[in-house]
């Protein structure tokens, strides 16, 4: 049984129903998560408890944080999309992303990454494309650079070891 709250009235989830009553599974206190549930996928529903009184208004939304989150997150993705249709290779895509975790302040020009306006990473985007004023930008570049393609080598080398683990036991077991 799931504790539910009230039907939605709003037309984005005209299908769901929600409850406001679960306790937080952060374990912060004065949170709560709400439950969708999409009724589509309900079968039967029992009232067990009618309540009369008005529920306790749900919290206020902080609607310049998630504004300010929406608008990140599509600069974001267009930035993707951007790299994508100007046929950047994944390795650089991944790399952009890597940076972009540690410095906000990169972007594509053409199939070039430019970070701080300082630092210029040209195709194959290995350590020795990174070009910019000898200094501290282009130092901390060229090493979240090698940190990232010495992270996917390793990813690469537990993904093989992975790979060959059952190919290891069905040799074994025959």
């Amino acid at each position: 049984y799931v504790p539910l709250g009230c039907a939605s009235a709003c037309p984005v989830f005209l299908n769901f129903i929600f409850s406001p009553e679960c306790p937080s599974s952060s374990g912060k206190p004065n949170h709560a998560d709400i439950l969708l549930i999409n009724l589509q996928y309900v079968s039967e529903v029992e009232i067990i408890n009618d309540r009369t009184e008005t529920p306790p208004p749900l919290a206020s939304l902080n609607v310049s944080k998630l504004a300010s989150k929406a608008r990140t997150e599509k600069e974001e993705k267009l930035s993707q999309a951007y790299a994508i249709s100007a046929g950047v290779s994944l390795e650089g895509q991944q790399l952009f992303q890597t940076i972009h975790k540690t410095i906000k302040d990169c972007k594509w020009q053409e199939k070039n990454i430019v970070v701080m306006e300082e630092v210029v990473i040209t195709p194959p985007y290995q350590v020795e494309n990174c070009k910019g004023k000898e200094g501290s930008a282009l130092s901390h570049v060229r090493k979240i650079v090698e940190k990232h393609f010495r992270d996917v080598e390793s990813q690469k080398i537990l993904q093989r070891s992975q790979a060959q683990q059952p190919q290891k036991e069905a040799a074994l077991s025959s």
